[in-house]
Formats: C-alpha cells, sequence, structure tokens
C-alpha cells in the first residue's frame, strides 16, 4: 500500500478507501432501516400503535443522532476522524444487537435511541475524508458513490429483516446484523489512513484570476475555528438555509417511505412479510442507485459552471416525483404500483450528490466536518425524526375512516413534502454562487 502524499493520489487507493466508507455506510443504513421491515412482527410481538412504530423508528433514533452530530463533528475537525468512525461502527452496531433483547416499548425505545448515538459519529466525519481524497471536479460523483450505502443498506435491511424473521424471529434480525457490523471494524480502522486536510482544494490568492492548487498553508488548516463562528459564517449564507430545509422536508417522506412501504404492501396488498421484503428492497435498491448516481453526475457536469444547478437539479426531481407516488400508492395492482414506485424513488434520491457537495463547498476545508453536521442536524432531526412519526399519527388518525387502507393515505399525504421542498432548494439554487467559497 503506498504512503504518504502518494498514497493520497493514488486512484487505486482513493478507490479503495470510497469503497470501504460505502460499506461502513451500507450497515449503517441496515441498522436504521432494519425496522421498517421488522415493524410488522414487532407491532403483532409487543402490540403496539402505528404512532408508537413511528417513534420508535423515527424519533428514537433522531433523538441523539442530531444533537451529538454536531460536538462529534467539531472533534472530527481536530482528530482522527477514521478513529471517530471506528468507534462509531462498533457501538451502533452492538446496540442494534442489544435490539433483539428487549420486551417492550419502552426497552426497544432506549435501544434505537443507543443506535441514534452510535451512528451520530458516522457519516460527517466521511464528507470530510472523502474531500480530501477526491478534487472539487470529482467530488459530487465521489458523495454520490459513498451515498450508494443508502439504498444499497436500505434494501439489505428490508431484504435481510424479512428473510431472517421468516426463518427465526425478527430478535435474530437484530442480533445477526448487529455483530456482522462488529465483524468490519478492524477493516476500516487498520486500512483507511488520514488524509491531509485541504490539500486537494484550490486556494485563490490576489485577485480572482489568480489560482493556485495544492495543498492549503498548515497554520489555515490547523486553525479550527469555534462551533459559534462556523455556525455564524453558515448564517449568512442563504443557500445553506434553503439546501439544509429543502433536503429536511424532502428526507420527511423519503424516510417515512422507507419505514413504511414495507407495512404498506403487507396491509394494503396482503403480501407475506418475506415477499414485502423482496419487493420493496428490489425498488429501494434499483431505483436508489440510478437516482444517486444521476444527480451526481449531473452536478459534476453541469455545476462547475452553473452553481445554481446544484440545487436546480434536485428541485426539479422533486416536483417530478410526486405525480408517480401518487400514481404508484393509489394503484391497487401490485406490479403496477411497484413499477411505478421505482420511478420517485429514484428521483427522491437524486438530491444526495448535488447538496452534499454544495454544503461541503460553504464553508473552508477545517470547517467541512462542522458544516455537515450542521446540516444533518436539521435534515435528520426534521426528516428522521418527523417523517416516520408523522405518517404514523396520520395513519392512526385514518384508521377510523379507512381501515387497513390508512396508511396507504398516510403516505399519499406526506407526498406533499416534496414540494415543499422543491421550493426551498430552487430559492437556495439563485444564492449558490454568491455562497460559494
Amino acid at each position: 500500500m503506498p504512503s504518504g502524499a502518494e498514497q493520497d493520489a493514488s486512484l487505486a487507493y482513493r478507490s479503495y478507501v470510497l469503497l470501504v466508507l460505502v460499506i461502513v455506510y451500507t450497515f449503517n443504513f441496515i441498522d436504521r432501516q432494519i425496522v421498517g421491515i421488522l415493524a410488522v412482527p414487532i407491532k403483532s410481538e409487543l402490540h403496539l400503535s402505528d404512532s408508537q412504530l413511528g417513534l420508535m423508528g423515527g424519533l428514537a433514533f433522531a433523538l441523539f443522532y442530531t444533537f451529538l452530530g454536531i460536538p462529534i463533528a467539531r472533534l472530527a475537525d481536530r482528530v482522527s476522524r477514521t478513529g471517530i468512525m471506528t468507534v462509531s461502527l462498533a457501538l451502533w452496531s452492538l446496540m442494534t444487537a442489544v435490539c433483539g433483547l428487549t420486551q417492550n416499548f419502552a426497552q426497544l425505545f432506549m435501544a434505537r435511541v443507543a443506535v441514534g448515538i452510535g451512528e451520530a459519529g458516522g457519516v460527517t466525519p466521511a464528507y470530510s475524508l472523502i474531500c480530501d481524497y477526491f478534487p472539487v471536479k470529482e467530488r459530487a460523483r465521489a458523495l454520490s458513490v459513498y451515498s450508494f450505502g443508502i439504498p444499497i443498506g436500505a434494501a439489505l435491511g428490508i431484504v435481510l429483516g424479512g428473510f431472517i424473521t421468516s426463518l427465526m424471529s425478527w430478535r435474530m434480525a437484530f442480533f445477526i446484523v448487529g455483530l456482522a457490523g462488529l465483524l468490519i471494524t478492524p477493516l476500516l480502522k487498520f486500512t483507511v489512513r488520514e488524509p491531509v486536510r485541504g490539500a486537494l482544494d484550490p486556494i485563490r490568492v490576489g485577485s480572482d484570476n489568480d489560482r493556485i492548487s495544492g495543498a492549503a498553508s498548515t497554520d489555515a488548516i490547523a486553525t479550527t475555528l469555534s462551533l459559534f463562528k462556523v455556525m455564524a459564517l453558515l448564517a449568512r449564507k442563504p443557500s445553506f438555509w434553503g439546501l439544509s430545509l429543502g433536503a429536511a422536508c424532502a428526507s420527511m417522506t423519503g424516510y417515512g417511505l422507507f419505514f413504511w412501504a414495507p407495512s404498506f404492501l403487507v396491509r394494503s396488498f396482503h403480501l407475506s412479510l418475506l415477499h414485502a421484503s423482496f419487493s420493496y428492497g428490489g425498488i429501494v435498491l434499483v431505483g436508489g442507485l440510478m437516482g444517486i448516481w444521476v444527480g451526481g453526475a449531473l452536478a459534476d457536469r453541469y455545476g462547475e459552471r452553473h452553481r445554481s444547478m446544484y440545487a436546480f437539479i434536485p428541485g426539479i426531481a422533486f416536483v417530478t416525483t410526486v405525480p408517480f407516488y401518487v400514481a404508484g400508492v393509489l394503484s391497487t395492482t401490485l406490479w403496477i404500483s411497484a413499477a411505478v414506485l421505482l420511478v420517485p424513488t429514484a428521483l427522491g434520491l437524486v438530491w444526495l450528490g448535488p447538496v452534499l457537495t454544495a454544503v461541503q463547498h460553504l464553508v473552508p476545508s477545517n470547517m467541512r466536518a462542522t458544516a455537515s453536521a450542521l446540516f444533518l442536524f436539521m435534515n435528520n432531526l426534521i426528516g428522521i425524526g418527523l417523517g416516520t412519526t408523522v405518517i404514523g399519527v396520520v395513519s392512526d388518525s385514518m384508521r377510523a375512516r379507512f381501515g387497513v387502507e390508512s396508511l396507504r393515505y398516510a403516505i399519499l399525504a406526506g407526498t406533499s413534502f416534496y414540494l415543499i421542498a422543491a421550493m426551498l432548494l430552487f430559492f437556495a439554487g439563485r444564492k449558490l454562487a454568491r455562497d460559494w467559497v
């Protein structure tokens, strides 16, 4: 394995690092989303309502995941990012296994809180690492590839959860995926090295025409600004608010669907748990990979000349998702519903590469992990914390009128947040060129 600067510049090693980070992120989402398919047997055994399931799947995870993300990111701007990610991976995997030991709603809620505590250190350090391994012109695609962990992990969580539960039990599903995550911690710890912060960033000196590429000064990179200075810098940038709140509104529907879609297929189409897991797992995997890659490729192609495209591309995608979701959710034929839902699943994840790349470039390199944490704070507190909960509460409120079909109409109501997300991203796009660092 090459060392030092040669290692950082090696395409083979950079690709290897990205692969390891994708694997870790995949386990992040397996452990995060497995509760979606397990909600069916958990609801039956523990006698939970949809509102309780929504709280367990959303707020329980998001509660500490969002609040701890900021101090952990501040630490990641100072110390080893790979070390932080290794500890986080071990903790969230262990606590996922503990979920299989719970006996009631309160215990399961607290176990999911602990999973969220572990996962709080798993994402923002990775964003920062990727930006120090890949040059600016490749970052949207690199962050898109990293984001492949979302559909791969979500699909595997759904499929493995359904398969293991069908053979054994939902408790064994938690045990197996949790212990599997523990087994990959050495891979991250001993094979991924810390790159030089900001080494691949272009630096402007003098006039706008004077541009040099290379490592930023050691003193500048070593100086980590206070959290309040980072917040003050971002607070003055309207594009940050548009990107963050827009992504958060989209995530309300996205995370909500990840969690509730398997239950929807079981209730409305009378599928077995295993059939539902394979059906929706396939939709998430194929649609998610397509959407994420297309978003990153388009952003790298058009974003360098027109910064606004980092926001406009996902904004257009969000507007387009709504009619497809309406058609897919209202369909009463399984194969038609599955085929139609493939399209908005892809469009709903187009935002990841463009928006994450834009957020990285609103601040200097030694503030990226913290900026990412502030972005994820809003995105996850609103998206994860409220998405599954709101759909569950709406489903319970509609039960008297629609019976078992209440979840279908609750999901349909949730798609309206994509339109709000689109408006916020169109606003952000008009401000990006001015706010870009």
